[in-house]
């Protein structure tokens, strides 16, 4: 139980009416969630307005509303709170409830386009084996140290995360990777939190259905950074030409990354092979497991990130050597008669171009490569035909199938994809609208030593139909066919 006027601190409050010294037992910006003595925040979402459900908050039991207008009907003994920002209240609201947990641990938000999954990840890895007690927020999963929770959401709502971090306080862990989406940012729901640091990866075209033009894409990113302490570090790709952007209004102490120009981190690709890399960072040599140029600036980050926050540079190098790659990022398998099979997560042009790019420096060309792509429905439709031109260039053949169609017709899809597809590369092109069918025609196109990439959902094991979740696990759909087809 918590005091209203308590968890209103730091709140922007424009007018109050009723008493905010009453007690509530929870929070929360769903009215179906609302019980007796809560306190309902009409958030206004970009689907539905929390302002519409006053009422029925109400009429479930809520003794206070937060609000940004006041609702034409005030329900007598009820506290209504009018604030400037609905969305930047909750976030208030939830770290004040759950006793600022963020404050209680070191917290490190990684945003970009591409890149902020591996490096939570790896960052997490990488404590966990110096034997610290860490905590993940990413788009694959939550980890309380070692209690998993499936994530939902790139970036959490504020209750969400206030709830985790709270409980990893509770289990004594002292780091925590979070990764920041530009959806989270914009709707404020990092806006309370504490963060000791913050990484820029890169920036790249994405999200341009939420987003009306790039540029606010990309300042809402940097508003990540403009509102980090003093006390705070900024690490950002300096290669990506955003990443100057992402420094000029930080209070922070700024840090570069890079594998081209001069940086405070730098690294050389000295081996590129399918069993790993040979980097030499900051003047010191060492070999990793991961592949791919994404892959050297991945690590840079996670290196210079390491030392910040304390660890030895040897120290980090020696653990660096022995990180496992990402459920879902690069992951491949290689059959019984060698063809080698990678799944990635690659679901936007640029990475979809890394990965491609990555898969060409290390092949001899001897061998086919094949890659199956789709596009998500109801979701940024300018990639499309860009995606589909990158996979039609850089492959030896291209199979477009469906993605995650949601609420679109796939051949739509498939249709807008391939207009991006150059005249000279019809004849590498197949159109497949059933995803495991793709991947099974894939699997017999290929010959021995050829190489399939199945890009745009990596780690996700359900394929979104219609509004409904369908078990799908590329992977395992195409380590089960390889073993059918090439016994």
């Amino acid at each position: 139980m918590s005091i209203l006027k308590d968890i209103l601190y730091k709140v922007a409050i424009e007018a109050v009416k009723g008493s905010t010294d009453i007690a509530i037992d929870k929070m929360d910006f769903d009215s179906r969630k609302i019980e007796k003595n809560d306190v309902f925040i009409a958030v206004r979402g970009s689907i539905s307005d929390g302002h519409d459900y006053i009422e029925k908050a109400i009429q479930q039991g809520a003794v206070a509303i937060v609000c940004d207008t006041f609702p034409e009907t005030i329900t007598k003994g009820i506290t209504y709170v009018q604030v400037k920002d609905t969305n930047s209240a909750l976030a208030f609201m939830a770290a004040n409830y759950f006793g600022d947990p963020s404050e209680k641990l070191k917290l490190v938000g990684i945003t970009g386009t591409n890149g902020k999954t591996t490096i939570a990840s790896l960052l997490y890895q990488l404590f966990k084996k110096a034997g610290f007690k860490v905590g993940l927020l990413s788009t694959v999963k939550i980890l309380v140290d070692v209690q998993e929770y499936k994530a939902t959401h790139t970036t959490p709502d504020s209750i969400t995360i206030n709830h985790y971090l709270k409980e990893m306080v509770e289990n004594g862990v002292e780091y925590c990777f979070m990764e920041v989406s530009s959806h989270g940012i914009h709707q404020k729901r990092t806006e309370a939190l504490h963060f000791v640091g913050g990484i820029f990866t890169n920036l790249s075209h994405d999200h341009l259905d939420y987003h009306p033009t790039f540029a606010e894409y990309r300042d809402v990113k940097k508003s990540f950074f403009d509102n980090l302490p003093k006390s705070a570090f900024v690490l950002v790709n300096i290669d990506d030409k955003n990443g100057p952007v992402m420094l000029q209004n930080t209070a922070a102490k700024k840090l570069t990354y890079a594998l081209k120009t001069y940086a405070d981190y730098k690294a050389q690709i000295l081996e590129n092979q399918l069993s790993g890399l040979l980097l030499k960072i900051n003047g010191n040599e060492v070999w990793v497991k991961l592949i791919g140029t994404f892959n050297a600036y991945n690590l840079l980050a996670i290196y210079g990130t390491a030392v910040q926050l304390g660890m030895e540079s040897l120290e980090v190098l020696r653990l660096l050597s022995d990180l496992e790659s990402v459920s879902g990022r690069f992951q491949f398998i290689v059959s019984a008669s060698n063809i080698t099979a990678i799944v990635d997560y690659a679901h936007t042009p640029d990475a979809l171009e890394n990965v491609l790019k990555t898969i060409n420096d290390i092949r001899t060309k001897n061998e086919q490569l094949i890659t199956v792509v789709g596009c998500g429905g109801n979701r940024d439709k300018t990639k499309r035909p860009v995606m589909a031109g990158i996979a039609s260039d850089l492959s030896d053949k291209a199979i477009l199938t469906s993605d995650n169609p949601r609420n679109e017709a796939p051949e739509t899809i498939i249709s807008e994809m391939e207009q991006g597809v150059a005249p000279q590369n019809y004849k590498k092109l197949l159109t497949i609208t059933d995803r495991k069918q793709a991947i099974k025609t894939a699997c017999q196109l290929a010959q021995p030593n050829d190489i399939i990439l199945i890009a745009g959902k990596g780690h996700e094991t359900y394929q979104e139909i219609n509004g409904v979740r369908h078990d799908f696990d590329d992977m395992k759909i195409v380590k089960e066919i390889l073993e059918q087809l090439h016994k």
